[in-house]
């Protein structure tokens, strides 16, 4: 009997080394992210690779906002290639957690309940949440009009989160992306769309939908990269770099690019820097 106390004792002794050794590991992983990718010479950046004129495919490789923003940062911080993965927003927060990929820049907006579960840069755009109605549409006209409506967003966005927060008594349709649910405005399967202001404007040009923008923006957001928990060297490097960027004026002209001529500088300094 004290034979059998004495290995089981061993055995759990051994396990308590083991998971704290891996928790360790785990904390030296996101404290090192900087140092592996520069010796890796490859930033994994997440996006979703259909959000206009954010970051989306032409013909067939990476463009929009993000990804020059992307490539720009990797320059900065002496990282010769970016490699774009493609994912949701469903999806980041996981796959920074589990190493899939190294940071995500894709729009993604900085709350507090994402802040506990990964890092975030300072803020490198300033987005908000419009509603989209059919052109013919004159009965909804903010936010109040919404109630017991059906209601087009996508998935694992902010904007849902804001539907099912804000509006009464809606049906609430999520879908993979902003194209969809455009799409079913501009065909009267839905009532509205919520969705980022320049991204609609963007889609609904792109794919001649008859929809518009009703009311005033609903919420603004502010958006950063994000990255795993504990990552502080790293943070500290992009924070500079993009800092610089802003400084230098080349995220003016990335956003002028992308946006209508927008300066995104002008939008980020009514922020405070994260």
């Amino acid at each position: 009997m004290a034979n059998n106390v004495r290995i089981r004792s061993s055995l759990v002794s051994a396990a308590l080394l083991i998971a704290l050794s891996a928790c360790g590991h785990g904390s030296a992983d996101a404290a090192d992210l900087l140092q592996r990718v520069k010796t890796s010479g490859i930033l994994r950046v997440a996006q979703t690779q259909a959000n206009p004129p954010w970051n989306f495919l032409d013909g067939g490789k990476p463009a929009g906002y993000d990804v020059d923003v992307a490539n720009e940062l990797a320059k900065r911080l002496g990282i010769a290639k970016v490699e774009f993965v493609a994912s949701n927003y469903q999806s980041f927060i996981a796959g920074v957690q589990a190493g899939r990929f190294d940071a995500v820049i894709s729009g993604q907006t900085i709350t507090p309940e994402r802040a506990k579960q990964v890092d975030f840069s300072r803020p490198y755009q300033v987005n908000g949440i419009s509603i989209f109605v059919a052109d013919t549409n004159s009965a909804i006209g903010g936010l109040t009009d919404l109630q017991g409506k059906k209601i087009a967003v996508t998935a694992g966005t902010t904007q849902a989160a804001f539907a099912k927060k804000s509006v009464a008594d809606a049906d609430i349709k999520t879908y993979d992306n902003a194209t969809l649910g455009l799409t079913e405005v501009a065909r009267g399967r839905a009532d509205a769309v919520l969705v980022s202001r320049f991204q609609g404007a963007f889609l609904a040009a792109k794919n001649n939908l008859k929809v518009k923008t009703a009311g005033p923006l609903l919420e603004s957001e502010v958006n950063g990269i994000s990255f795993a928990k504990g990552s502080a060297s790293f943070k500290q490097a992009v924070d500079k770099a993009l800092g610089a960027m802003i400084a230098d004026g080349t995220l003016a002209a990335i956003s002028r690019k992308w946006l209508g001529g927008l300066d995104m500088t002008q939008e980020l300094a009514k922020v405070p820097a994260n």
